[in-house]
C-alpha cells in the first residue's frame, strides 16, 4: 500500500477544499443558535392532510409537526427518498403545506445546508455524515436510520481489463469528498495509486455531477468513474464496462451507502416531526419491498423531472438488483469509511468521541417496533 497523501492543515475538516468551502465555526453558531424548520415550506406530494397514519404504526398526529425541510439526489441509492415523495408519503406523515423537497447532487452540499440551518433532515452517504460530525465536534448532526445499501461501481472504458491500466488516466467522481469520491481514492490507493484532492497523481480525477460524468464519458472527456445508480449503468449502456462493484470490497455485500441525518438542533426541537418524517421512510422502504416495478418507475420519473434525464427502465430493472434497502445503518461500515477518508488525507479533525454519539436510532427502532420489525443499531 502506498503512504498515505499530504493531509490538508488542521482545522479545515474533510478536505484542503474544506467541502465546498464552508465556514464551519460560523455555520456551526448558526446551527446551534437556531431550531430547523424555521422557513415556510412547500408541500411535496398529492396526499391529504385529512389522511391519518394507521394506528397499528404510532406515528404521530400531523397536528404535532412543524414544517420540515428534507434533502435526497436523484439517485437509485436514494430511492427511499425518491418513492416516499413520489407516493405522497411525507405530506400524509407530516401534514398538507408543511414538507419542502430540495434535491442535490452530492453529499458536500447537503452538509452546507445542514450546517447553515437550510435544511433540516436529509438522505445522504456515509463520507459527508463524517464531514458534518467531524467537523463540528459531534454538534451537527445524527444518523436517525439507514436507507440504503449498495449501488455504487467504477465503470471504464472498455479498453482497461485491470487497475494497472488506470495509471495517467482520468477518471470522474460526484464531488470532492463524497461517498464515492471517497471511495474511489481509497481503492486506488490500496491498487498503490497516488490521487491528490487537486487532481493530481497517478491518477487524475475529476469531480463533477453525475449527470456531467455521463455525458463526460460518451465524449471521451474521462476514462471512467466512480458514480452511483443509475449513472454507473448509463455509462455502461453508453459503451462502458464495470470494473468493480463496491459490494465485492465489502464483508457479505452489505455497505452503508444512503443513511438519513438530522440536524441534531431539529432533532431535540421537534421530536415528534422527526418521527413523521421516519414513518413515511418506513412506509416507503415497504412499497419498495411491495411493489417494486412502480417503486422503479417513481424514481425514474423523479429523476427525469430533477435532472432532464431520461433512465432507461430496463437499465433501472438492472441496478435495482445491486441495491439493498434497509432501515440499519450498517453502522460498523460509516466508521470504515471514515477511516478510509483518513487513509487518503481527507479526514484530519476526527471528532473527540470517535463518533460515538454520531447515531440516534430511539425514533426509528419506536417506529419499527410498532410495525412488528426487528430493532436496528449502533453497534
Amino acid at each position: 500500500m502506498m503512504s498515505r497523501q499530504p493531509r490538508p492543515a488542521a482545522g479545515r475538516g474533510l478536505t484542503r477544499r474544506s467541502v465546498t468551502g464552508l465556514a464551519v465555526g460560523a455555520a456551526a453558531t448558526v446551527l446551534l443558535a437556531a431550531c430547523g424548520g424555521s422557513s415556510a415550506s412547500t408541500a411535496s406530494g398529492t396526499a391529504s392532510a385529512s389522511a391519518k397514519a394507521s394506528a397499528s404504526t404510532g406515528a404521530p398526529a400531523t397536528a404535532q409537526t412543524v414544517p420540515v425541510k428534507i434533502g435526497y439526489f436523484p439517485n437509485l441509492t436514494h430511492a427511499p427518498g425518491l418513492v416516499a415523495d413520489s407516493e405522497g408519503y411525507f405530506t400524509k406523515r407530516v401534514g398538507d403545506g408543511k414538507v419542502k423537497i430540495q434535491s442535490f447532487n452530492a453529499g458536500p452540499d447537503v452538509i452546507q445546508a445542514i450546517l447553515g440551518g437550510s435544511l433540516d433532515i436529509s438522505y445522504i452517504g456515509p463520507s459527508p455524515t463524517v464531514t458534518a460530525y467531524a467537523q463540528s465536534q459531534g454538534q451537527a448532526v445524527r444518523v436517525i436510520a439507514g436507507s440504503t445499501s449498495g449501488g455504487a461501481s467504477l465503470v471504464v472504458k472498455k479498453d482497461i481489463t485491470s487497475p494497472a491500466q488506470l495509471k495517467g488516466k482520468t477518471l470522474s467522481s460526484p464531488q470532492l469528498g463524497n461517498t464515492q469520491d471517497v471511495a474511489l481514492r481509497y481503492w486506488l490507493l490500496k491498487q498503490g495509486f497516488k490521487t491528490t484532492p487537486e487532481g493530481g497523481g497517478d491518477v487524475k480525477i475529476q469531480p463533477q455531477k453525475n449527470s456531467a460524468i455521463v455525458a463526460a464519458f460518451k465524449q471521451g472527456k474521462i476514462d471512467g468513474a466512480w458514480v452511483p445508480e443509475p449513472y454507473a449503468s448509463l455509462m455502461i449502456a453508453a459503451g462502458g464496462k464495470e470494473l468493480v462493484d463496491e459490494r465485492s470490497l465489502w464483508p457479505d455485500q452489505q455497505f452503508d451507502t444512503t443513511n438519513i441525518i438530522v440536524n441534531k438542533n431539529f432533532l431535540d426541537a421537534h421530536p415528534e416531526t422527526v418521527r413523521a418524517v421516519l414513518e413515511a421512510h418506513l412506509d416507503a422502504l415497504d412499497f419498495i419491498k411491495a411493489n417494486p416495478a412502480k417503486a422503479q418507475a417513481d424514481v425514474i420519473a423523479k429523476i427525469k423531472a430533477i435532472t432532464d434525464q431520461a433512465t432507461d427502465p430496463a437499465a433501472v430493472a438492472g441496478a435495482w438488483k445491486k441495491l439493498t434497502f434497509t432501515a440499519d445503518p450498517l453502522a460498523a461500515t460509516l466508521k470504515e469509511q471514515a477511516a478510509h477518508a483518513e487513509a487518503v488525507g481527507l479526514l484530519t479533525n476526527k471528532p473527540a468521541d470517535g463518533f460515538a454519539n454520531l447515531w440516534s436510532l430511539d425514533q426509528i427502532n419506536a417506529a419499527l417496533a410498532a410495525r412488528s420489525q426487528p430493532a436496528v443499531s449502533a453497534g
